[in-house]
């Protein structure tokens, strides 16, 4: 089987030459082993969901490490965060010697408390999504980005069916220790049929009969397990009153169509979520464009309570900013970037903007087309080399 290869490589290569140790963090089923494996081939491998293996790190965690040969790497080390105190004394053994470990892990707020508490400044941390559109030409709004899925299409609703039952019987349990796991599974289905949406916790708590607070429990399981994105609004006030609630998303939309129920391509074009959908698509591809190049994600929405609203503002670099537009139909009309407009007039000096409808494309179409001075309606592909 052919391995695809994914751009962050170039950017963990990198990396490994400048520091002891190297944390990749991601959902589960990613691709973070396969990419460290392709990088560093005849490394120690470790894998500490093994039983066996963890209770021999717990057992004497010190002689653990020490019969460790290094490069190494430690998959799912946060299932024995015992393990950065004596990683730490190792790397300070030897400060010069660079990419002498390599650290994943799916769940990232336990792993990055290990790695702020032992590792800061000896580990390079990256955080990996499913694959992106600029990987594979496979991805897609319906599949999403998971490599299995991908490639084997046919079976791809059994392999979502399956990761929810493994996200939530492991993940969701070691982070939350929730009993009941049908109610949090009703939850996932009911986030998503939110999607694209403003968060309201209210809401999402009357429909389960449950507390605010839980929710936002369990909306914080969900965001540090990388299955959703809260895009926040942009933080810059225009002389405008501004929501300030953030949207959600979902960082796969394979996953996404799982839990709506939708299993074809025919079934997406008939859903009122076509739309959330193909805007979930597009927030997850800039997301993954900017983490692949090892930049930290910076995505916005912008929503003021005269009712202007634009679903993405992303931040260029010196005082520019794009302004970005998800239409999931495949014909733009230039009234379809009336908000961005309206929002770069507001902007005024303040900034210099970009503003992009972004739309499916037909196959041999024009990748990129003028709807107005400063406007583009472009493809997905387009819009990405552009931030």
């Amino acid at each position: 089987m052919k391995t695809i290869s994914r751009s962050l490589l170039d950017p963990v290569r990198r990396a490994s030459r400048g520091f002891p140790a190297v944390v990749l963090t991601g959902p589960r089923r990613a691709g973070k082993t396969t990419l460290l494996r392709t990088l560093l081939p005849s490394a120690q491998y470790v894998l500490l969901e093994d039983p066996d293996v963890v209770s021999r790190v717990r057992a004497d965690p010190r002689m653990f490490v020490e019969e460790l040969r290094p490069p190494a790497i430690l998959d799912e080390i946060q299932n024995a965060p015992e393990l950065f105190a004596y990683l730490r004394t190792r790397i300070d053994a030897a400060p010069r010697r660079v990419g002498q470990w390599y650290l994943t892990g799916s769940q990232e707020a336990p792993l990055m408390r290990g790695v702020t508490e032992s590792m800061a400044g000896r580990a390079a941390v990256f955080h990996l999504l499913p694959l992106s559109t600029q990987e594979s030409p496979k991805v897609t709004p319906l599949r999403g980005g998971f490599p299995e899925p991908l490639l084997r299409p046919r079976h791809a609703d059994l392999w979502f069916g399956s990761y929810v039952l493994t996200y939530l019987e492991r993940d969701v349990r070691a982070v939350t220790g929730i009993r009941d796991l049908g109610t949090f599974r009703r939850f996932m289905a009911l986030v998503a049929s939110r999607c694209g949406q403003v968060l309201n916790k209210t809401d999402l708590a009357s429909g389960l009969g449950v507390s605010v607070p839980t929710i936002g429990q369990w909306l914080s399981v969900l965001e540090v397990t990388g299955q959703i994105v809260l895009v926040p609004p942009f933080f810059e006030n225009f002389g405008k009153r501004l929501t300030k609630s953030p949207k959600l998303h979902f960082a796969d939309t394979g996953l996404l169509c799982h839990l709506l129920g939708v299993d074809s391509r025919q079934a997406l074009q008939r859903s009122p979520f076509l739309g959330p959908v193909w805007e979930s698509f597009v927030a997850s591809e800039i997301v993954k464009r900017q983490l692949n190049q090892g930049r930290r994600s910076q995505l916005y929405c912008f929503r003021d309570q005269q009712g202007l609203e634009v679903d993405f503002v992303v931040p260029l670099g010196d005082r520019r900013l794009a302004l970005v537009e998800a239409k999931a139909s495949r014909t733009v009309t230039a009234r379809m970037a009336d908000p961005l407009r309206r929002l770069a007039a507001a902007i005024g000096e303040r900034y210099t903007t970009e503003c992009f409808v972004v739309h499916p494309t037909s196959p041999g179409g024009e990748p990129t087309q003028a709807l107005s001075p400063g406007t583009r309606a472009c493809s997905v592909e387009s819009v990405l080399e552009r931030l």
